[in-house]
């Protein structure tokens, strides 16, 4: 098909079409990933490996997803973003299809890594579509329903994985992917904007070099309380390689690492802020279980207490990505940012063990501040890109996201670690508190950017 000719989004008909096609895909990335959490003692079971060991399920798809996002990104604007994204997701269909029939272990890791090859290339390239799907006057609105898309995804997974599980075992979470998966892949051909590629060569070396530097951070954070020493190695290099990177990216007029993009102040915050509130995300989502374990809540009460937060990112974020097409963006993530903070001293105040109502409450407010946050920071991220590097700006936006992610687990790690001899609900509250100022931070990124115009 030839390429669109340059317009500000695609025609009415066709843009609602393309971005349904664009939210299916990122979903199946999302309940994937989400519903492995779940499968994971099964399959520790069937293979007959340790529960330490089987985590590397998991690790291996997320090593791959952090350390290809720029470089899918980057092939994307070379090489076309509807191409990258088909081919991500022909990957991650053949990486469902090796995970499902996987004997062993070493056969079901490949294959998960073939998985975050594919998610990497569909996540990052999947808000440059959104870009050139939609107007500008319009872009807020398109990554509200993205986040909205996420968070129902998110929300969803561990139901639909428990359900899937019970009825036909582990293996059947990759195998349901797959059809939906090629559906996309059929009709995405025809509804996806076509953009013209640019005339650049890809950097292969930067691409490399990329892949090196992330892979050996999150090997390092991986093995920071395990293997200390080692880890210690690992980071070294990590910063090593990352400094060798950043010195050839210089020489780039579009570099895959884009320094040209984070030169460019309110770019620069966004990304900062999205990693703060990613990481008290996931601060919350790992010790806040610990937090009403110690106080002696069921899982099912668990389950039912932390349910708000998705729920509400998922009612915030399409309304607050309206309202950033009309309003200040930089205002909104204030807002939402700073309700998220206070959120989380209301959830670490509350007694555990007392009435639920309060805590699903004050997490109901976390999730409306998050969302209320996530879809105007996004588009701060894309709006403020050049057009011609939107592959870079999206490629960036979820690298920021899975970072932050990494470095909010990794810090409740190291909380646990350290008090390990300590009463265990105060070391859940702990990490509360920590998260409530990480959040606080972000807040405080947003007012700089919005007091620098």
């Amino acid at each position: 098909m030839t390429d669109d000719p340059p317009q500000d989004g695609l025609p009415p008909g066709r843009r609602g079409l393309a971005m349904a096609c664009i939210a299916l895909g990122i979903s199946i990335t999302v309940l994937d990933s989400a519903m492995v959490n779940v499968a994971l003692p099964g399959i520790a079971r069937e293979l007959a490996v340790s529960p330490a060991t089987v985590t590397w399920v998991v690790n291996a798809y997320q090593l791959a997803l952090v350390s290809l996002l720029l470089p899918c990104a980057s092939m994307g604007e070379v090489f076309g973003f509807k191409r990258v994204y088909r081919v991500g997701l022909c990957v991650f269909i053949l990486g469902a299809f090796g995970s499902a029939s996987a004997g062993s272990l070493e056969v079901l890791l490949a294959s998960r890594v073939m998985q975050g090859l594919g998610s990497a290339a569909v996540m990052s390239v999947s808000a440059a579509l959104i870009r050139h799907t939609y107007p500008m006057s319009m872009l807020g609105r398109a990554i509200g329903l993205n986040a909205l898309t996420v968070a129902l995804s998110s929300a969803l997974a561990p139901s639909i994985g428990s359900v899937i599980i019970s009825l036909a075992g582990w293996p059947s979470i990759f195998y349901a992917s797959m059809p939906l998966g090629i559906l996309i892949l059929l009709v995405g051909s025809r509804l996806l904007p076509n953009v013209a590629p640019q005339r650049r060569p890809f950097d292969w070396p930067g691409a490399a070099l990329n892949v090196t530097s992330f892979s050996l951070l999150f090997l390092g954070l991986d093995m920071v309380l395990v293997l200390p020493w080692l880890a210690g190695g690992l980071l070294v290099a990590a910063g090593g390689s990352f400094w060798l990177l950043v010195r050839l990216q210089r020489r780039q007029p579009a570099p895959l690492l884009p320094l040209d993009l984070l030169r460019i102040v309110p770019v620069r915050l966004a990304i900062i802020a999205s990693a703060c509130m990613f990481g008290a995300q996931a601060m919350v989502y790992i010790g806040l279980p610990f937090h009403l374990t110690a106080a002696g809540r069921s899982v099912a009460e668990i389950g039912l207490i932390v349910s708000p937060w998705p729920a509400a990112i998922a009612l915030a974020a399409p309304i607050s990505g309206r309202l950033s097409d009309r309003l200040n963006g930089a205002w909104l993530c204030v807002l939402g940012s700073a309700v998220v903070a206070l959120g989380l001293l209301v959830v670490a105040l509350l007694p555990p063990d007392g009435p639920i109502w309060p805590i699903m409450v004050a997490l109901a407010l976390c999730g409306l501040g998050f969302g209320s946050f996530q879809a105007p920071n996004n588009r701060t991220m894309l709006a403020n890109a050049p057009r011609h590097r939107a592959g870079s700006a999206g490629g960036m936006q979820s690298t920021a996201r899975v970072l932050g992610q990494a470095a909010g687990t990794v810090i409740v790690a190291m909380v646990f670690h350290v008090s390990a001899h300590g009463n265990a609900e105060s070391i859940a509250l702990g990490a509360l508190y920590a998260a409530a100022a990480v959040a606080g931070m972000a807040s405080l990124v947003n007012l700089l950017r919005q007091r620098m115009g």
